[in-house]
């Protein structure tokens, strides 16, 4: 309890308690920069072995894949964008076809879309097919919130994302 009290930041985009096994592990809150160490020095590694320009068309290329996947959400039923991505962040909720019809400024709707990305985590997380992370944020139902970091993710890679998230949430 130290530890939490000590450092934690209590940041509820990254640290949330609805997960569907015992958040009292989750290390991150209870230590500096939640778990993370050396961010500058393996910043400077990079810039170092990938040179200024090499750096530049790596973020270049995460901000354009972030923007691909955004007009591809556009374009999707069942997706809809919170708002143009922020840097490599792509904002956006899953629709189920259950809530489709449903009044969208109605109690239940929103009670019933606030579970859908948890649950959707969940799923992924137990199947192994990848890791996308979920917030609520203000007046916003949790929602998930994509980022492209990898230098190795594709347009395929995005189409992915929305194919195996439709996939595990399109009975709910």
């Amino acid at each position: 309890d130290l530890l939490k009290r000590c450092h934690s930041a209590e940041a509820t985009y990254l640290f949330q308690q609805d997960k569907f096994y015992d958040v009292r592990y989750d290390t991150g809150d209870k230590s500096i920069q939640c778990s993370r160490r050396g961010d500058a020095f393996k910043f400077w590694i990079m810039w170092k072995a990938l040179g200024t320009i090499g750096l530049e068309e790596r973020v270049n290329r995460a901000l354009a894949l972030s923007k691909y996947l955004a007009s591809e959400i556009k374009k999707r039923d069942g997706f809809e964008l919170l708002w143009e991505p922020e840097y490599a962040n792509t904002c956006f909720w899953y629709i189920p076809p259950s809530l489709r019809k449903m009044e969208k400024k109605g109690p239940e709707y929103w009670q019933r879309l606030n579970q859908v990305a948890p649950t959707i985590k969940e799923r992924m997380m137990k199947k192994g097919s990848m890791m996308v992370g979920y917030q609520p944020h203000r007046d916003k139902v949790n929602f998930f919130r994509h980022i492209v970091i990898s230098p190795q993710v594709s347009r395929e890679d995005m189409d992915f994302v929305m194919d195996e998230i439709e996939l595990l949430g399109k009975d709910l």
